[in-house]
Order: structure tokens, then sequence, then C-alpha cells
């Protein structure tokens, strides 16, 4: 299996409001920038898009070595989290409903499909890559004001 580096983030201006994504992906000397954005929109949306289609764009199952800012995103995968959402029909252990179920259970699937190792690291601080994923976000959410 290849291994492949992926860096992500989302970035929203209000929440909801205008936001966008940002995807760094690396496999050995090869490097390519992804980004996209939706005129209405969560943070959380954009932090789970930007790791689904980042995940999608790769051709083959690869171990996948995922770095984000969001502890939304990798607590949830981390700690078991969604995978008990969907196993109770997308329903939190409070009872509540556990949002963005859509998107969860494309980015459950495409789990099941790589083997993706996950890290969480500091927003904004001294992570170049995460940085130039803010960026691309933020670049992104800005073309829907």
């Amino acid at each position: 299996m290849k291994t492949v580096t992926i860096y992500t983030d989302g970035a929203c201006s209000g929440n909801p409001g205008p936001g966008g994504w940002g995807a760094i992906l690396q496999y050995g000397e090869h490097k390519k920038e992804l980004s996209g954005g939706a005129a209405h929109t969560t943070n959380n949306r954009m932090e789970l898009t930007g790791v689904i289609t980042a995940l999608k764009a790769l051709k083959e199952p690869c171990t996948v070595e995922l770095y984000s800012d969001s502890k939304y995103v990798i607590d949830a995968l981390q700690q078991g989290w969604a995978k008990g959402w969907r196993a109770r029909g997308w329903i939190k252990s409070d009872k509540k409903p556990a949002l963005n179920p859509d998107l969860w259970e494309e980015l459950l699937d495409l789990c099941a499909y790589h083997r993706v190792n996950l890290h969480w690291v500091k927003g904004h601080a001294d992570n170049p890559y995460n940085n130039r994923c803010d960026e691309l976000a933020v670049a992104e959410s800005r073309k829907y004001k």
C-alpha cells in the first residue's frame, strides 16, 4: 500500500456562513493542493468536506497519515464516536441527533476503504502545511462574500 500524507482545514466566516476548505496531499515527491467552498455552510461541514474530498482523490486504497486541527473530526473518528452515532441511527449518546450524518457516513466509508492514521495538529501555529490549508480554506470562503 502506498502511504500518502494529507493535511486538511476548514474555515467559515460566521457559523453558518460562507465557508471553505483546503487540503494538501503528499506522496513521495508529489504534492497536490485541493480547495473548495460553499455559500452557506458551517465550519464543521467544511472540516469534514476537506477530509472527504482529499480521501476521494486517492485512486487506490492507501495508508493515509491524516493531519487536521479539527478536534471534531479527529476525536469523532479516533474515539469511535462517529461509528457509535451511525450504529444508533445517527443519534449521539446524549440522545440528540448527530450533526452532518451525510458527511460522516461518507467519511466512515472512506476510512474503511483506506487505512487512516489520525493526527491532531494545533491550528494557526507553526505547521506550514496546516497554515497553507487554512489559507486555501479562507480564500475559498471569501469567494462567497
